[in-house]
């Protein structure tokens, strides 16, 4: 039937977009190759399990793609997963974008020296067993299923060749990972992206699923730009969940278990912000990833810190409240744990208000004390200089007083009790 559909609509950009338009519309369903995935998964009791995953959102105008942009052009994006694996796929993403978006192929293979790759490992992804896929606007598709074999945090380069795309893009402004553009998607040479346009954003990319035994899992990490890695190192994969996530690979005991960083820079809990807020995309950058059985929320410092007053810095303090209840719950029902980790300190930085500090210390003994949360991790007191109180000590900070700087990731990275896993 595609010979045909292909012999009659030729080589018409309008029809080949509507004929990959179905083909993607059946990839969304997930027919076929996916079912029979799933029946083979049961039967050897193995299961798709987050690896790596980064939260989507509607990319600002001065984070967009740089000329010459996306639409025919090539696109070389890095990643390092928290799991290896041998079966992989991939989520692509243009769910806040008003117009489809055309990938004309999709490949993936392990870096070799960013942001050149190894050759050998260089595999296509399929979308209902076709190379190319049209993302309608508004939604999110997923890969075939693909023989690929790496180790965990290899650095892998996820390389598209694009058509016709939307100028308002799905993507994650907070990579801190260099991505490489090169004009052209015709004989695209390797060594074309030595001198690729770069861009530390990513666009499109979302999640990279593992096929993994029955005792994998995931934990997913709700946040904002401190979970995002703001103050970490460009191209060091250092932010705390990565920090945690290298502590676990080393221990047989938790060896298996992936770390999804969900965090948006300037992102709120209840509104306003940067991104959909913390609540509205709980279901899908938490509930409706792949094997998550631990949650982890550090979230709350962007609410409180655009407080006008007492008034509203107390308002927002309990509707915090109400919303990690809300989220605990959610993710109960799910058998998640959930941990609750308390608002960094915030004295001395731009957001700093005596009520707003006040506000910050009603939800922090919250968290501490509530019961609500399966376990605390207590980022306040592991970053907060013990001889001034509510301040993040100096060598820890990254200059704000309010994001941590490298060696600030770290500490927060290696307090984590992996028993808690």
């Amino acid at each position: 039937m595609l010979q045909h559909l292909k012999y009659r609509f030729g080589k018409s950009f309008r029809a080949k977009r509507k004929l990959l338009v179905a083909l993607s519309l059946m990839s969304l369903i997930a027919c076929g190759t996916f079912n029979s995935i799933s029946k083979n998964s049961s039967e050897n009791q193995e299961k798709w399990v987050g690896s790596w995953s980064t939260a989507p959102q509607l990319v600002e105008s001065r984070n967009v793609p740089p000329a010459p942009g996306l639409t025919g052009n090539t696109l070389r994006q890095i990643i390092s997963p928290s799991l290896g694996g041998k079966t992989i796929r991939l989520k692509f993403s243009n769910e806040f974008s008003d117009l489809p978006v055309e990938m004309k192929s999709v490949e993936i293979a392990i870096v070799k020296e960013q942001p050149l790759v190894e050759i050998s490992t260089v595999k296509t992804l399929e979308f209902n067993g076709s190379p190319e896929i049209i993302m309608p606007a508004g939604e999110a598709v997923f890969s075939d299923a693909l023989a690929f074999e790496f180790e965990p945090r290899d650095r892998l380069a996820i390389t598209i060749k694009f058509g016709e795309t939307s100028e308002k893009i799905t993507g994650h402004p907070g990579s801190r990972t260099t991505s490489y553009l090169v004009e052209g998607n015709q004989n695209i040479k390797e060594n074309d992206f030595e001198n690729a346009i770069t861009t530390d954003h990513w666009y499109v990319i979302n999640t990279l699923d593992v096929m993994a035994g029955k005792d994998a899992s995931a934990i997913a990490i709700l946040g904002n730009s401190i979970t995002d890695g703001r103050g970490s190192g460009t191209n060091k994969q250092n932010r705390w969940p990565d920090i945690l996530a290298k502590r676990l690979i080393q221990h047989s005991e938790t060896k298996n278990i992936g770390v999804l960083n969900m965090g948006i820079g300037g992102n709120c809990v209840l509104k306003g912000g940067l991104g959909p807020t913390g609540l509205s995309r709980f279901d899908r950058d938490i509930l409706n990833q792949n094997a998550v059985k631990y949650l982890i929320i550090l979230e709350g410092v962007n609410d409180l810190g655009g407080t006008p007053d007492s008034t509203a810095a107390f308002k927002v303090a309990n509707n915090l409240i109400e919303a990690y209840k809300t989220m605990i719950k959610k993710a109960h029902t799910k058998n998640i744990k959930v941990y609750g980790a308390t608002i960094t300190p915030i004295k001395k930085s731009f957001y700093y208000k005596e009520f707003r500090e006040q506000a910050r210390q009603k939800v922090n003994n919250w968290i501490r004390t509530s019961g609500e949360f399966d376990a605390v991790i207590d980022f306040a007191k592991v970053l907060e200089n013990p001889e001034e109180p509510n301040v993040i000590a100096n060598g820890l900070h990254s200059g704000d007083y309010l994001h941590p700087n490298e060696k600030g990731y770290e500490v927060m990275g290696e307090a984590i009790e992996l028993s808690l896993f």
